[in-house]
């Protein structure tokens, strides 16, 4: 029964619930993105007021990104079993709370643990949040919708831009961190009523009420109702996340975590450091956050449109592409410094580099079944996440030798161009 509900969300238009279910996924994806930039914005605030210098801020920075490779990694797996809907309140719920008390913190590891524990939430929301529109988006369009609702994440980053840019000078980080956390909680009513839990997943797993379930859902979607849930699958032996290096899915999962690994490094080194490597090359605090913003402006763009290429394209080739680009943008770095273009450069930055980046959500998303897809993105994220610690921390060193902003790009230039390099050989059948 489960194939024909799928061909029947696969022939339809998209049903107001669905638009209403990637809303939500969209709107948790802004949040995430400004519970990780904030920290980034408000890390020139927090170096001056506590006199901590970059090798601090970056293990401040590292510790996020560890407890969101955890996240997704240990938490999101757990979406597989109690559905993606618990996992996004659970997600929100930890966000909110961590967020929030780090507007109260007085020394560094109290920082370096909410980091972390927000970090958690964060990594789980992602990959529920792509796995559950996969689940709901037709197959024709389900590259633009996935990367449509990771887009969130550029957004939340430029909206936290613009507040930081005001509330930081006048009202100290300290407030800017008690804002997004209180914006994470006002999220979860929206949560309970807006979102829909994942029919494939009523089906694979059949929860109590299932049949139910299913049956409330279908009539939303306006599909004809169903008297019985099909055949239970086959329970999978072993943990999920044996699945994802099985024979049929071990050698395109490697090449997957690969690419992930060095995009993430070269993304997460670029908004993690780029408004303190601004202030470093004599930009004003509030120009350096704008060069911040700048670059999520570039990443929406690049989202949207990569996810439109890649319908018409491949993901692969769509992937490839915009990740070499970013290689020569940063090989060539040196060019524009000290130039009324190097906004332009970083908005065309995040414009290639998070397009490509995005794009390897779809491809996680695509690549596993529901019985563990959101395993296999959680882990394919998780496993990305570790380049995401290793890159901030690597670049507070290099910042810390003193190495020019110039230098520091060509040295991460090489990570985004491997990325794309393996992107591009990934031998995963579902993927074009």
């Amino acid at each position: 029964m489960s194939k024909p509900i799928t061909l029947q969300l696969d022939e339809r238009a998209i049903s107001t619930m669905q638009y209403a279910t990637i809303f939500v996924c969209f709107l948790m994806n802004i949040l995430d993105g400004m519970d990780v930039l904030v920290i980034s914005y408000c890390a020139p605030a927090i170096a001056k007021s506590w006199a901590i210098g970059p090798e601090a801020l970056g293990m401040v920075f590292s510790a996020g990104l560890a407890g969101m490779a955890l996240g997704a990694l240990l938490l999101a797996p757990y979406a597989d079993k109690i559905g993606r809907k618990k996992m996004i309140l659970i997600s929100a719920f930890l966000m909110g709370t961590s967020i929030f008390l780090t507007g109260y913190t007085e020394t560094v590891p109290q920082l370096i643990f909410l980091r972390f524990i927000s970090g958690l939430g964060i990594g789980s929301m992602l990959a529920s949040t792509a796995s559950l529109t996969a689940e709901y988006t037709p197959n024709k369009s389900k590259d633009f919708w996935v990367s449509f609702v990771i887009a969130g994440y550029p957004v939340g980053a430029v909206l936290a831009g613009y507040v930081a840019a005001s509330v930081v000078p006048s009202s100290g980080w300290q407030m800017m961190f008690k804002l997004a956390g209180l914006a994470s909680f006002i999220t979860i009513p929206l949560i309970f009523i807006f979102l829909s839990e994942s029919i494939e997943y009523y089906v694979r797993r059949q929860p109590k009420h299932a049949l139910v379930k299913v049956n409330r859902l279908l009539t939303k979607l306006k599909i004809p109702e169903i008297s019985t849930l099909p055949e239970k699958p086959a329970k999978l032996l072993g943990i999920p996340v044996n699945q994802l290096l099985s024979k049929k899915y071990k050698r395109s999962t490697i090449q997957l975590w690969v690419a992930l690994f060095f995009a993430f490094g070269c993304l997460y080194f670029l908004i993690s450091w780029i408004p303190k490597l601004a202030t470093n090359a004599g930009l004003s605090m509030e120009l350096a956050i704008y060069s911040g913003t700048v670059f999520n402006v570039g990443a929406f763009f690049g989202v949207i449109i990569q996810g439109y290429i890649s319908s018409k394209m491949g993901l692969k080739k769509t992937i490839a592409l915009f990740l070499g680009i970013t290689a020569v943008l940063m090989a060539m770095f040196s060019v524009f410094v000290g130039s009324d273009f190097i906004l332009i450069v970083f908005g065309l930055l995040g414009f290639t580099l998070q397009g490509g980046f995005v794009g390897l959500y779809a491809v996680a998303a695509r690549m596993y079944p529901t019985e563990f897809r959101t395993t296999g993105v959680g882990w394919a994220i998780g496993a990305g996440r570790l380049g995401g610690v290793l890159g901030p921390a690597l670049g507070g060193v290099l910042v810390g030798m003193g190495l020019s902003m110039s230098a520091n790009f060509m040295i991460f230039a090489v990570p985004a161009l491997l990325a794309g390099i393996v992107t591009y050989f990934i031998s995963s059948k579902e993927i074009s």
